[in-house]
């Protein structure tokens, strides 16, 4: 790696990106203008980008609701077309398009300030080349605010995360390009519909009900509310029947928790989230065949009780496979990546897509130690895993490591986590509940010695950690984030270092990853190597 100067890792020439939840602007909404802008900035005349103004008048808004038609130039990073106004000083927010298309719209309200307007997808006028429709498998598609992309091939969504993962780090840590190394190929999904196995459907408060006639004494009527998800760019909730996202067990139990919503309708005073999430069993076969116990073979089940009652039995040569839909968030459910099992709580946190999750584990588990990492004197031997919640990664990576630690806020993920190492028989893996901002306080490894994979929520990681983090100067860190772009800012404070602790780090490689096809969601994984400032030239 060349020595760059200094003033390239960061300090007052990084525009560090921060998503700040006090504001009123969203993360979403930051990503949205950022790609708006620059959209307006391309398309603006040389003479205008240089003076300012060249003489064409503003373009003049439509009323609120009226109906107009626009062709889409680029799709944002949020999975929203965007179309320029004749003047190209406006852009036109417009959902469930692709470049190209030319497009029916209801304008439904304007933001001035931020030079863009927010519409209604209406009707395809003339598609672009990009869109084919009868790839569309959903009817509340372009009304539901869930997917964004089923008219696009699976190639050409692949490519569009890419770009995605590129416009975070290009647009929010401040790098310069030759810090940022080639971004990977989007690792796809083996499923494209039927793979999420968790489905969170709600209905509104005081939806079921209408007040009583006093006067005449009539009973109450009950009537059955929307259950399902939010319109796009409404706050009100469409029905949903059914969602080719999920598992077949997940489908079959949105159907049997609709049914039981209708039957007891009068029992909830308020609204609801319901839960529907997959939950399997590997049940063991004796020497004949047979069935030699409805226990799972590691000795789990799922909490009884708590299904919808709906079965889907599937043999599987040495066992039967038995997937339940779990519906209380306490309850424990129990899921396979490979021969590793997890159980946890249905309702707390563990990735939604199964199917990506063997491809998942297998590129950070080759992906953990260096090149050469066994010729080394003083080897990577250890594992410190960061927001480890029941231990996805403690336990998938543990093998490969003379001892591992998880670390979470969660008691109990905390607690899900030990008992998937015993279920697992990972004597080298333990785990403790500690806020994951002073987690480096009493690590047992030495830091040289030491991988640190960090998986934090959406908000991506405090300041507070990352400067911990780079005091600890663990040698190698796997960075997972469901945020890119959150991702590329704190990975920009980890390159940028910290020259007093004469630590910063280099990026060896970064991709993303498919969790949710269909959608505008795209994962990342980020792979730094400790290394130090370049020498100072001696006078």
């Amino acid at each position: 790696m060349p020595n760059y100067p200094k003033k390239q890792f960061g300090g007052k020439n990084r525009k560090k990106a921060k998503f700040d939840n006090k504001k009123k602007s969203s993360e979403h909404d930051e990503v949205l203008l950022t790609d708006i802008d620059q959209l307006i900035k391309r398309n603006r005349p040389e003479e205008d980008q240089s003076n300012g103004d060249n003489g064409t008048p503003a373009s003049t808004l439509p009323e609120p609701f009226t109906e107009i038609d626009v062709t889409v130039s680029d799709l944002s990073s949020t999975g929203d077309g965007l179309a320029l106004s004749e003047n190209k000083d406006h852009v036109y927010v417009v959902p469930f398009t692709v470049p190209g298309d030319k497009v029916r719209v209801k304008v439904i309200r304007h933001c001035p300030a931020q030079s863009y307007s927010v519409t209604d997808f209406l009707s395809v006028i003339e598609p672009g080349p990009k869109r084919n429709d009868e790839l569309i498998k959903c009817g509340y598609f372009a009304k539901c605010s869930g997917c964004q992309l089923q008219m696009m091939s699976y190639e050409d969504q692949l490519a569009h995360k890419r770009r995605i993962v590129e416009k975070a780090y290009a647009n929010f840590s401040g790098l310069i390009p030759e810090l940022v190394p080639t971004i990977g190929e989007t690792f796809p999904s083996p499923l494209q519909f039927g793979y999420r196995t968790k489905l969170t459907p709600h209905f509104a408060q005081g939806s079921g009900r209408k007040k009583a006639n006093a006067d005449q004494g009539e009973p109450q009527e009950v009537t059955v509310p929307p259950i399902g998800f939010t319109f796009k760019n409404r706050r009100t909730d469409m029905d949903i029947e059914d969602c080719p996202l999920g598992t077949d067990i997940v489908r079959r139990g949105l159907k049997s928790e609709r049914k039981r919503v209708a039957e007891n309708i009068r029992s909830y005073k308020r609204g609801a989230t319901l839960l529907m999430r997959e939950s399997t069993s590997r049940i063991a076969k004796d020497a004949a065949g047979a069935e030699s116990d409805v226990k799972d073979k590691n000795g789990l089940t799922s909490t009884a009780g708590a299904d919808t009652g709906d079965v889907i039995r599937t043999d599987r040569g040495d066992y039967i496979e038995e997937k339940r839909c779990i519906t209380d968030n306490n309850a424990t459910s129990i899921e396979y990546v490979d021969d590793f099992i997890f159980s946890n709580k249905a309702g707390a946190f563990f990735q939604n897509n199964n199917s990506i999750l063997s491809g998942f584990t297998e590129f950070i588990r080759s992906h953990a130690l260096p090149p050469g990492n066994d010729q080394d004197p003083k080897p990577i031997k250890y594992l410190l895993d960061a927001y480890s919640g029941s231990g996805l990664f403690t336990i998938t990576l543990s093998t490969i490591f003379k001892s591992s630690l998880g670390v979470d806020v969660a008691n109990d993920s905390i607690t899900s986590a030990r008992e998937n190492a015993k279920a697992n028989n990972l004597p080298n893996t333990g785990f403790a509940a500690a806020d994951a901002a002073v987690l480096f306080k009493d690590v047992p490894y030495p830091p040289d010695q030491t991988l640190l994979v960090i998986d934090p929520p959406r908000k991506g990681c405090s300041e507070d950690f990352l400067q911990q983090l780079l005091e600890f100067k663990p040698r190698r860190v796997v960075y997972v984030s469901c945020n890119v772009h959150t991702q590329a800012r704190d990975v920009a404070v980890m390159v940028q270092g910290d020259e007093k602790q004469d630590v910063r780090y280099e990026i060896e490689s970064i991709r993303g990853f498919d969790f949710f096809p269909q959608t505008g969601h795209v994962e990342g994984v980020a792979i730094l190597n400790r290394t130090s400032f370049p020498k100072k030239d001696s006078a």
